[in-house]
């Protein structure tokens, strides 16, 4: 514990000393050679200090050249906005507090931000914006919030009431788009607007359940398309053809943490319990023996497929908080430590000096576009693999602290 203290205490040093800019690479060779990343130290406090030796600046996550507003560097915002929570360390804090005035200016303006886009993903990153916005009382973030929130009033829906994902793919609705937007809507209705939209919410769950589940498997398929007029859709029921693990966790995800603000004796809390018992049963039928899971969720044998570390970790900080908050029987605290477990003996690499790094991280997925995403199975296999990619880095330190690994 007190070695924990110097660590912390010599960051906050640290991070007061150093000034860093993108260009300035004497600055940022400083910053790696100062980091000590003790192995006495927690799982989630070890990712997110090799993270800072790797960029110093949140933006500069993925090889970021410049900064940008964008949802996978929301996760990661998100995770350490989480481990300040647990840990008080104002590192993890000051990260994100200056991810957040980077890419929001003086008068609110979100960097890159378009709301005629009508991009779900836009709004993920707005979850960072409650606690600057209360820590700091800089009205900018405010804004930015309102702005998001004016968004989700105007987005495209389908005839049933659901966001489409993007107006760039009309009448589909995505299992990623839940995680984008539900838990952001969820903490504003219940903050700004006395809890008034939880049935709308709750609506974006139903549409997902009833038209994108496989009566089969229990799984999600990734999409699924109103129109049914997409390529990729089946024409009968018009959901893409394969269970995608990362989309599946993203689903997940949104379902515990959206259960974080919907009020107790509301009605629609039941069902979106019932929700997540339902596909954390299907889910765990697949867990592989190495306590992942598979890239195609239900194909472990297939030609192609692999671990991949973001959905299985999506999976585990699921089932870990699902059953922490008691939406899910204690037995998924253990299928969670057994996916933990496997993570840092199958995709965890650690350098000699400390420095650890996430493995076998699909970059990304999706459907339609140019180029054309098909959603087979061939599609999903060879999408690129990378390693600490930030899909595979936010979802690692949200899994860890929820275990306190």
């Amino acid at each position: 514990m007190i070695h924990t203290k110097k660590v912390c205490s010599a960051w906050i040093m640290l991070m007061g000393l150093i000034v860093f800019s993108a260009g300035n690479m004497t600055a940022q060779e400083s910053v790696k050679k100062e980091i000590v990343i003790s192995p006495s130290l927690k799982w989630s406090e070890r990712m997110a200090l090799s993270i800072i030796k790797r960029d110093p600046k949140l933006w500069q996550v993925d090889n970021n050249e410049k900064p940008k507003w964008d949802y996978k560097l929301g996760l990661v915002a998100m995770s350490f906005k989480q481990l300040y929570k647990k840990t008080n360390n104002s590192v993890y804090e000051n990260y994100v507090k200056e991810y957040g005035e980077t890419v929001i200016n003086s008068s609110g303006e979100i960097m890159n931000y378009k709301l005629e886009d009508y991009n779900i993903d836009y709004v993920n990153a707005g979850k960072i914006l409650f606690d600057l916005y209360k820590n700091t009382k800089d009205n900018r973030y405010l804004v930015a919030m309102q702005t998001l929130r004016k968004q989700l009033e105007t987005h495209p829906r389908t005839n049933s009431g659901g966001f489409w994902h993007k107006k760039i793919y009309p009448n589909q609705m995505w299992l990623d788009g839940l995680y984008m937007g539900t838990p952001f809507y969820a903490r504003y209705t219940a903050e700004f607007d006395k809890g008034k939209d939880f049935d709308d919410i709750a609506k974006q769950f139903e549409q997902i359940h009833l038209h994108t589940i496989d009566k089969k498997t229990g799984l999600l398929f990734h999409a699924w398309d109103e129109s049914k007029q997409m390529p990729w859709a089946n024409r009968e029921t018009g959901t893409s053809p394969n269970f995608w693990s990362r989309s599946i966790g993203w689903y997940m995800m949104a379902l515990v943490d959206v259960l974080d603000y919907m009020p107790k004796d509301h009605p629609k809390r039941k069902e979106l319990v019932q929700y997540l018992s339902e596909i954390s049963t299907a889910v765990a039928k697949y867990q592989d023996i190495s306590g992942l899971w598979f890239q195609v969720t239900d194909s472990a044998t297939k030609e192609g497929n692999y671990l991949e570390a973001s959905g299985s970790e999506m999976f585990i900080y699921a089932f870990a908080k699902g059953a922490k908050k008691g939406y899910l029987p204690s037995s998924y605290k253990k299928l969670a430590e057994k996916g933990f477990d496997g993570l840092i003996n199958k995709l965890v690499t650690v350098d000699p000096d400390g420095e650890i790094h996430i493995t076998q991280v699909c970059a990304s997925a999706g459907l339609g576009g140019n180029p054309y995403r098909d959603g087979s199975y061939e599609y999903y296999i060879k999408e690129k693999i990378k390693i600490d990619n930030s899909h595979g880095l936010g979802p690692f330190i949200l899994a860890a602290i929820e275990l306190d690994k």
